[in-house]
Formats: structure tokens, sequence, C-alpha cells
């Protein structure tokens, strides 16, 4: 079957960053809530990884466009910088270590002011690699993992069909930090659901404590029609919360977790209000913001329902 390049999603950070598919859609396609739900997972050739490289290169030299390469490749050259790359797609550290390794070596051979590739990793394709072939893959500038936690409490992992639990998560997050690759982890407000949005919120501040990221995103849970999630919230089985609930949670979320020095942010296009800073120095401040708007329970100080996203 031919590789079929899968749409770009990416981290928010990545935005200035070239996107280069390694594999197309997530081999832990079981969570309930997520868009990849169900999808197949594809590995690319590395020949073919190896031409769009090569196509990039001369491109980027010579601003010369092949006609065999997608016109995607060159939109987004366009505009990079030479210095940042984000393999796609949604779990693509599952793709075979030794190919991995081939691709970064050829990624620093083309480009060699390369300052750092990103990726997104689940816990599970963490926890396949042992530290030593973590550490290989930093020394060839895979700088940087973004994993989702979602939640910390057991009970919801293991609805929304996770596939790891808390324990395994923080393992995950202690390989990734021991390797001296940067962490980036997310959590989903509401996730629990009105009945379990206390054990959820109080869990997922001891989880982040216990991980001590450098990086924490929180994202509020959009329903996306066709997943299980969203059917069970059409049936009455799954109650969302309302949005100052995922405030509330998120003021929880802050008030509890320590951490040594992390950047924490709600600036991803699903949540209803944007907090950030570098916890613990600007706690007070972003609780203070939190509970200001709570008090006042004023919508217009949301962010209206048509302009959130994924």
């Amino acid at each position: 079957m031919q590789f079929k390049r899968p749409d770009i999603i990416r981290p928010p950070s990545e935005w200035g960053s070239y996107f280069l598919p390694l594999t197309s859609g997530c081999s832990n396609n079981t969570c309930t809530f997520c868009s990849y739900y169900g999808s197949k997972l594809q590995t690319r050739p590395v020949d073919d990884i190896k031409a769009e490289i090569d196509a990039l290169a001369l491109f980027m030299k010579s601003s010369i466009c092949l006609p065999t390469i997608p016109k995607v490749v060159y939109y987004v050259a366009q505009d990079w910088d030479g210095k940042k790359v984000f393999l796609q797609d949604g779990d693509a550290l599952v793709y075979p270590f030794p190919k991995l390794r081939e691709v970064l070596q050829y990624l620093n051979e083309k480009f060699p002011n390369l300052e750092r590739v990103g990726i997104y990793a689940t816990g599970q394709d963490i926890l396949r690699r042992s530290v030593d072939e973590l550490k290989d893959l930093k020394k060839l500038k895979l700088d940087i993992f973004y994993m989702g936690i979602e939640s910390g409490a057991n009970e919801v992992l293991q609805k929304v069909n996770k596939g790891v639990n808390y324990d395994q998560l923080v393992e995950a997050g202690r390989k990734t930090k021991e390797a001296g690759i940067i962490l980036s982890v997310t959590t989903i407000l509401g996730l629990g659901g009105v009945e379990n949005s206390a054990k959820h919120t109080l869990e997922t501040a001891r989880i982040l404590t216990d991980i001590d990221p450098g990086y924490v995103g929180a994202l509020t849970l959009t329903l996306v029609p066709g997943t299980p999630l969203y059917e069970q919230s059409q049936r009455g089985e799954f109650h969302p919360i309302s949005p100052f609930q995922s405030l509330e949670e998120l003021r929880v979320i802050i008030e509890n977790s320590s951490f040594t020095s992390c950047f924490f942010s709600s600036m991803h296009a699903s949540n209803y209000l944007s907090v950030r800073g570098r916890l613990p120095q600007d706690k007070r401040r972003m609780l203070e913001k939190l509970e200001y708007v709570l008090a006042k329970e004023d919508n217009s100080l949301l962010r209206p329902e048509f302009m959130r996203g994924l």
C-alpha cells in the first residue's frame, strides 16, 4: 500500500518547524476521545523519506522544485529557517529504531545547522525503548518528546482506553528525562466528565508533580463526532463539564501541582481561557486570573465556542 501523507497536526510550539512524515495514523488507536481512533498505522519507507530530505535540501540551496515531490513540501519549506524539524504523525516514535536512527543521521548530514527535532511519543513508545536508545536519539538532535498524559486518574485512563496507567506514564517520563530529552506533556480538562472531575483533577496534579516535566499544555476536551466518547455523550452515558467547570479544573491542577521549573500553558485553541507562566514562580498570578474569571462567571470573558478548535 502506498504511503498516504498525513495532515499536519502539530504542537503549537512547532509552528516554525519543517513537518517530515515518518508514519501516518497512530499505533495507539483506541483512545475513545481522539480523532485518531480506529486509524490504521502506516510506516513510510526510509528511501521515500530520504528522497524528501534530498528534495528539501535542494530547494533550500537552489530554490529548485521537483515535479515528483508533493507541493506541500515546498509550501512548508518556503518559510522554514532550517533549524527545527517535527516528525509526524501521531506517534512517530513507534517507527522502527534502526530506521529512525538512519533518518535522523541523514537529516543531520543534509542540514548541519539543524538545532532540534521534535516528535509525538506515547507512553508505550517510550517504554519500549531503552534509556541508551533514547540517548542515541538525543545525540542525533531528537531533543523533545510530546507525550499525552491526559489524566492521572487510573479510572479515567482505563475508561478512555489510554493503554497505560499512572505508574507507566511516570516511568516513561523518568526515562525521557534520564536520556536528557526535553519532555512536554498534555492534559485534557474535562476528560473525566462531571462524575470524575474531582478525581481527574487531583490525580492529574499528582502525576504532573511526580513526572515534573519541563512543559505542560492543558487542553479542554472537544467531543469529536465518530469517536466512542462522542457517542457516549449522545447517549447520556458521559456528561461533559461546563466551560466554567473546565476553568475550575485548571485552577485545581495549577494549585495542587509542584514543579522544579515548568512552563505551563493553556494557550491551546480548545481552551475557554488562556493562562501561561513559569511554575512555581508565576503560580499566584495565574491563579488570580482564573479566580477572577470564575468569580465573575461572565461568558464574555471566555473564548466563544465557535472559536474553539482542536
